[in-house]
């Protein structure tokens, strides 16, 4: 069969039964069903691509992600990554404006750039101008509070392990994406400079900003550079300025998006974790590496 459907739930949610599995086939029309993780993923082949909406109405209400695309090809050997509140659980730049007393005012600011309601390069800007005088200590005190998603790790690993390579991308700042790219392992890392005079913030950043016109020439630049088509490439995120990038990517996966993101993309995560990613690439649970 020329297409296949990846099922992926949280691993502790145990709601991928086999009965639901062979509801959604019997839905679709599908053949032979491979189990990627038991209770965690399948794929489903078929003849075609299924309507989600279908799948969807198969499922019931169940918390599963379901991704559809073409069977060959899945292995993909370019990772562009979002950082904030997709590699890592949270907005580092909302959790910064914490440590000045801004945190509410700040991340409704980043909520609404997120979702496309603003320009991001203007928010950007506003959002830093406002911490302007925060001593530079905040920066540390912020990356004490910086958790990893879960599956970050398996997923640069796993990529890795396999010739793919990896870039953190991200519209936020070099402090933080240095350090996330160093933990996971990612070949690189680019994101904007948030300016300082040693002591505080000057509440600027460097020009020009990193927005959603860098993010998919980065995805172009490094295919090019690696002789790559755009199928052989895959990206995530899950804000407004991720989406140039999800598009342009072989597979784009919305991961617990924004609702503009969410519509948007080709393929999306609500429910699993970045594992979902290699799923949907066809590994299975025993060839993830852990880094």
């Amino acid at each position: 069969m020329k297409y296949v459907l990846t099922l992926v739930a949280d691993r502790n949610a145990a709601v991928l039964t086999v009965a639901l599995v062979d509801c959604v086939r019997e839905a679709v029309a599908g053949g032979a069903i491979s189990v990627l993780s038991p209770g965690e993923a399948v794929d489903i082949a078929v003849d075609g691509l299924p309507d989600l909406a279908v799948v969807r109405s198969a499922l019931g209400g169940a918390a599963v992600d379901a991704i559809e695309q073409p069977a060959d090809g899945r292995h993909k050997r370019l990772l562009i990554a979002d950082m904030d509140s997709t590699i890592v659980t949270s907005e580092t730049l909302d959790e910064l404006a914490d440590f000045a007393g801004l945190k509410e005012q700040i991340a409704a600011i980043t909520a609404r750039a997120m979702n496309g309601e603003l320009d991001f390069k203007a928010a950007l800007r506003e959002r830093v101008a406002m911490l302007k005088g925060l001593p530079v200590s905040a920066l540390e005190r912020t990356w004490q509070r910086v958790r990893l998603t879960p599956g970050a790790l398996e997923l640069v690993a796993t990529m890795r392990a396999n010739g793919a390579v990896t870039a953190l991308v991200s519209g936020g700042f070099t402090f933080f994406t240095g350090r996330v790219a160093e933990l996971v392992g990612f070949d690189l890392h680019r994101s904007n400079v948030l300016l300082d005079d040693g002591a505080v913030l000057t509440g600027a950043v460097a020009e020009p900003i990193l927005d959603r016109h860098a993010k998919v020439a980065t995805l172009r630049e490094l295919a090019s550079r690696d002789g790559l088509p755009f199928s052989a490439t895959l990206a995530v995120g899950d804000g407004a300025n991720d989406l140039d990038m999800l598009r342009a990517a072989g597979l784009g996966v919305a991961f617990r998006a924004k609702p503009i993101v969410a519509a948007g993309a080709r393929a999306r995560v609500d429910h699993a974790d970045l594992r979902a990613l290699l799923f949907a690439q066809g590994y299975r649970a025993s060839e993830f590496a852990t880094g």
